[in-house]
Order: structure tokens, then sequence, then C-alpha cells
């Protein structure tokens, strides 16, 4: 299984983003934005199951719990490395949320581990990591690389940190640690700093560069075999409401990004040709 598809749910990037293969699901959208029924899911996936590609794009990063989708097709065992602004791990419902879909990846056999790189969010201090999956933390399953500055100091006392000055050093250690495995890699464009990405969510440190870069460095070291990205703005729009509710919840409150189309593109054409090409 190898090429690209762009699945539109929901119209956050233009139908000709990767100028190939492209699936219109923006019917699903609604349904599966933010966090979605078992049975949608199942749903979805045996509608999409054999369009799929190695390398997906897709919208925004309340989608973000479809990449175990994607992932789970992908064969033999891999490394799972995600560039996210949040973890992700939640152990709390919705059990598919884009907010819990890391414990949905640990559930994969295939999986061997999970890293999660440039983190800057609450999840990770007081009381935010008690719904962490401490199993998977001490085994060693999953691990994750946080910016310093954005944690309280309860974050500092359990997780290792980044720094502008140290990270890039730090993840060559870490890439050389992958040297011939097999990897997966997901981007949500909240990563970036909001110069470089108009997304849903809070933003993160990195810059498109800093992506590029390091997905470099991962291919210099390992195998790449399949990734995908998302996180693009998208107005948001929902089928339920105990869902819509949930979501308005947990979402912050920002205005609509100006200039997202543009500023999402940029970033698509500087990172996307280190993940897939």
């Amino acid at each position: 299984m190898g090429g690209a598809l762009h699945i539109d749910l929901d119209g956050a990037w233009p139908r000709d983003a990767l100028g190939g293969a492209y699936y219109d699901a923006r019917t699903w959208g609604p349904r599966l934005r933010y966090s979605a029924r078992a049975q949608e899911i199942e749903a979805f996936a045996a509608e999409v199951g054999g369009r799929l590609k190695a390398f997906t794009l897709f919208g925004s990063g309340d989608f973000h719990h479809l990449s175990t989708l994607w992932l789970r097709r992908a064969a033999g065992p891999v490394t799972l490395v995600s560039f996210d602004n949040h973890p992700d791990w939640d152990l709390r419902p919705p059990r598919w949320g884009c907010g819990t879909w890391i414990n949905r990846a640990l559930e994969l056999p295939h999986v061997e581990s999970v890293s999660i790189w440039g983190c800057g969010n609450f999840e990770l201090d007081w009381p935010g990591h008690l719904f962490v999956n401490r199993r998977a933390l001490a085994a060693g399953r999953l691990r994750v690389w946080p910016w310093t500055e954005r944690l309280a100091h309860s974050g500092r006392r359990r997780f290792p940190g980044l720094t502008a000055d140290d990270w890039r050093a730090q993840f060559q250690t870490f890439a050389a640690g992958l040297a011939g495995r097999r990897l997966y890699v997901t981007v949500d464009l909240d990563c970036l700093t909001d110069a470089d990405s108009a997304t849903n969510w809070e933003h993160g440190l990195f810059t498109a560069a800093d992506v590029a870069w390091a997905l470099g460095e991962l291919r210099a070291r390992g195998e790449i075999v399949g990734g995908d990205l998302c996180g693009a703005y998208s107005a948001p729009s929902y089928a339920r409401l105990g869902q819509r509710l949930l979501a308005r919840w947990d979402h912050p409150r920002l205005p609509a990004p100006d200039a997202a189309t543009a500023r999402n593109a940029r970033a698509l054409a500087t990172i996307w040709p280190a993940l897939a090409d």
C-alpha cells in the first residue's frame, strides 16, 4: 500500500491540496468530528478502507482519532511518532475522540511504541496528568517530549522537557535510537506556531521547517512506511447534541483565524514532501 490520499471531511483543505487522489467524505464529517460512536467509526472504516494509501491528508485536528484507522492498516510492526501540541492520551470517555486516540493506537498489536513531540498544553500538568495511560508510560511504550516553557512546575517534575536551544540535539538522539525501525508519523498542525498554521486548537512552538527537519532525521535513521497530516482549521459542525456540547466545552475560545488557507498551504508545502515523498 503506497501513495497518498486526501480524505475531505470538512473542507479544511482545497480539493486539489495534494494534486492527486481525493475522496469526498464530507457527509461523514459532522458524525465523526471531535468524537464518534464505535459503530460509526467501523462503518466509515469499511467505506474508505479499500481507498486508503500509505499517507493521508485529512481535516481539522478534531478528526485526529481517525489516525487509528489509517494506522491499523500499516502492515507489520511500527513505531508511532506524533508531532502534536496535545498528547491525546486521556483515558476518560469518549473512547473514540480526538483527545483519547493515542490509547486506541496503543491497543493495536503491531504498534510497538508511541512517542509524542512538541506538547505544550495543560494535560501534562496537575490534574491533567492523572488521566494518562500510566501502564504504557511505565512499560516504555508511551513517551512524550513537551516544551519546558509551557509546563507548570508539576509537569516539569514528571516529564523531560525541550527548549529552543536543545530540542534538535534531543531529537537526533531519539532518531538514532530508531535506526532500522519501521515508522508511522502523524503531524497535527497545532504543533506549529500560529504564524505557521491556523487550527481549531491552541498552538505549539515548532515551525513548519522544524518539523520538516525532524522528518528528515527520521528518514535518515528508519523507514517511514506511512503517515498522515491533519489540523487545518475548519468551521465546526456536529451531528449530535452531546457531541456538540462536549466539544464546545473542550475547545479553547478562539476567533476564526485570518488567512487560514494560505498559512496552512505554506505549512503543507514544507512538511508534506518530507513526510510522504
